[in-house]
């Protein structure tokens, strides 16, 4: 836990793209692997939103069924990350992104994270060009 006089580590935000490019070993996957050991270490956070686990879910489901899904779930508990959930403050700041960027109403919710974590988004979605001058991205 970071106290008063404890210097603040960077935040880093996985979206579903990333963490999926992980699981798959897919270019970039070195990157999200440092961020997560990062983590571990306690040099930086990690954090996913929930929105971005139910995509993932969704997305290994259509593809290898609900056992894969099931694996994949099972596989983000064992992560050093943080899956944030979202109360009304999120919900709110992610309809605001929604309403002014041409962006998926789950990948909003990442941009609401990190605004209120003060992060970094880990992407190679494209979708996520649209929102760069409202938060920081970081490019797999």
């Amino acid at each position: 836990m970071i106290g008063a006089d404890s210097p603040a580590v960077p935040v880093v935000i996985l979206d579903s793209h990333a963490l999926l490019t992980y699981f798959l070993g897919e270019p970039g996957s070195r990157r999200v692997k440092e961020v997560l050991e990062s983590a571990l270490a306690g040099s930086a956070k990690a954090c996913l939103s929930i929105m971005s686990l139910g995509e993932v879910a969704y997305i290994v489901e259509r593809r290898y069924g609900l056992p894969g899904a099931h694996a994949a779930l099972a596989a983000v508990e064992e992560l050093p990350l943080e899956v944030v959930e979202a109360g009304r403050d999120a919900v709110l700041d992610a309809a605001h992104v929604k309403a002014r960027h041409p962006i998926s109403y789950a990948d909003a919710f990442v941009v609401a994270l990190a605004r209120s974590q003060a992060g970094t988004i880990l992407t190679g979605d494209a979708e996520f060009r649209a929102v760069e001058a409202i938060a920081k991205i970081e490019w797999l």
